[in-house]
């Protein structure tokens, strides 16, 4: 099995599969959240084929664009993995770092979460703190409000609180304003982090968050 050559054509179908993408789920991302966890792997015992193909493809068919089908993924992961003869034991595991990627899946009931998480792995590991960190920060900011926008949703309503117990489907179809999205996931990802070097990157860009927010609200408030 030509790993490097496997790679190669998963980047590429990953390009023509996205060309289309929402702006903060398009090629680019999954661009950053490659780098990412190739860096982090570099302090981890992991499968790097893996961590490789499972960062190109996590996003390969995102349910909330998808009608909240959250098959369809691994689906189009696998058709495409069994194109290119990756061994059975590979597809299997890249499908289940993609079902059990997402936020929601690993918050506990008391947050919101009521979808237990089946499947860990330091590659899912990896990939996830990879994920998170594309959600946070600087580029996670643009990121958010570049879907919001999409979405028509509103900056901010002051009237409209964070609900930080929403089911995994309501969480899903939220048409709460966009800085609600900071307290409902964003500002809980530092936390959430699997790996030393996930963990390390995250602080910083958490605080970044936390500057960005008290700035807003002061423009907001017509205090500057």
């Amino acid at each position: 099995m030509n790993t490097e050559r496997i790679i190669s054509n998963t980047e590429d179908f990953v390009k023509e599969t996205l060309i289309n993408a929402e702006g903060g789920h398009d090629w680019f991302h999954i661009l950053r959240v490659w780098n990412t966890a190739k860096l982090i792997s570099k302090d981890e015992n992991v499968n790097g084929f893996v961590v490789e193909l499972g960062a190109l493809l996590h996003d390969i068919a995102d349910s909330k664009f998808h009608a909240g089908d959250e098959t369809i993924g691994p689906k189009i992961a696998r058709e495409f993995l069994e194109s290119q003869l990756v061994d059975d034991s590979i597809i299997i595991h890249i499908e289940n770092i993609i079902s059990n990627i997402s936020f929601k899946s690993s918050l506990p009931a008391d947050r919101g979460g009521n979808f237990k998480q089946k499947f860990n792995s330091r590659e899912l590991e990896v990939i996830q703190d990879a994920d998170r960190l594309d959600a946070i920060g600087a580029v996670g900011i643009a990121r958010t409000f570049n879907y919001g926008g999409s979405k028509n949703r509103p900056l901010y309503n002051p009237e409209i609180s964070p609900n930080l117990n929403q089911s995994k489907e309501a969480y899903k179809n939220s048409e709460a304003p966009t800085i609600n999205h900071f307290y409902e996931k964003l500002l809980l990802l530092k936390d959430r982090m699997n790996t030393k070097t996930g963990k390390k990157i995250a602080e910083e860009r958490h605080l970044f968050m936390e500057t960005f927010l008290q700035q807003f609200y002061k423009e907001w408030e017509g205090k500057l």
